[in-house]
């Protein structure tokens, strides 16, 4: 027998591991058991018993996150992606189910609505400096399975549902929500009417000026991706939702602008795009990014070559050749 086949040969069920682990994790020796979490399910990694370390981490990472010990709890949840990347584990349903359900596990505490209302700042910094390390450490989490389910699944972008949750906490813990990390995700999912449901929850206490541009945002990254279909039912699904949510949709240039590019690339006429741009230059340069996200539009509908930045010197450097 070879050394690789007695190590396989020397380990026990992963269930005994499960079960002892437990028992120190409910004794509150959190930091003892996690060692025991990393060390042993190593041997089977390195035993090539990939699906019981899976479980082990797995049950070590939900029962750590069920306890608040949310750092401990995201480190195992990473070393079970990281298993799935070494056991070349495709994506599938039950994978996803069990990923899930370790997102799940990762605490959920509202934050006051006014924080400039509390009384006790020592205990507000507490709970910002605890819901930054929460959204950090699910972040990490989360992001590692969506890069293994592009490379081990059929969406090169990653599973759309790992992406919709990564949005919806990011949107829900944040002390301060960054709008344009939650739409990066949400376009990258597979619910624009979870996403339209979030953002007119935005709408409703963003501050001035961010609404339009948050609307316009989404539209523009779901088109960039060639998803016309899901930024139509985007749109459609806010003006909506904001009648029944008491919330204005903001009628600006902004937002017109937005709803003639859906009506400009359903007609599919590159000079109308081209027209369009021209006449909401105005509107289209108060947020940077938008020209180069409508240059990628561009691209994608029209096949049309986005700008060289470095214009006439680049074209003189590729004449020259290298040096």
């Amino acid at each position: 027998m070879s050394r690789q086949r007695a190590k396989r040969a020397e380990l026990p069920p992963a269930q005994q591991n499960i079960d002892k682990l437990e028992k120190v994790v409910n004794e509150g020796n959190y930091y003892g058991a996690q060692q025991m979490y990393k060390s042993i399910s190593a041997r089977y990694v390195s035993a090539q018993r990939y699906s019981e370390a899976k479980d082990i981490l797995h049950s070590g990472a939900c029962i750590q996150l069920a306890n608040g010990q949310v750092i401990c709890g995201a480190e195992l949840a990473l070393l079970f992606v990281e298993t799935l990347w070494k056991g070349k584990i495709p994506y599938d349903e039950e994978t996803l189910d069990l990923l899930k359900r370790i997102y799940e596990k990762f605490p959920q505490v509202p934050l006051p609505p006014h924080l400039w209302d509390v009384d006790d700042m020592n205990q507000l910094s507490e709970e910002l400096r605890n819901a930054k390390t929460r959204v950090e450490e699910c972040s990490s989490f989360l992001k590692a399975a969506i890069k293994w389910s592009a490379e081990f699944g059929t969406n090169s972008n990653g599973s759309p549902e790992l992406h919709i949750m990564l949005a919806e906490y990011i949107y829900t813990e944040s002390p301060e929500v960054d709008m344009n990390r939650v739409t990066y995700h949400f376009v990258r999912g597979n619910d624009p009417k979870k996403f339209a449901s979030t953002l007119v929850n935005f709408l409703g206490k963003c501050y001035p000026g961010e609404d339009d541009l948050a609307i316009t945002r989404a539209v523009l990254r779901y088109l960039c991706l060639g998803n016309l279909k899901d930024a139509n039912v985007f749109m459609e699904e806010i003006k909506k939702q904001v009648e029944s949510a008491e919330v204005q949709f903001p009628q600006t240039d902004m937002t017109q602008f937005a709803s003639f590019l859906l009506q400009t690339m359903e007609r599919n006429v590159p000079p109308l795009f081209t027209m369009l741009r021209s006449s909401f230059k105005q509107t289209i340069d108060r947020e940077p990014s938008f020209n180069e996200m409508l240059d990628k539009i561009a691209e994608t509908f029209y096949g049309v070559q986005r700008r060289d930045p470095m214009g006439m010197i680049g074209d003189m450097l590729k004449m020259m050749g290298p040096m």
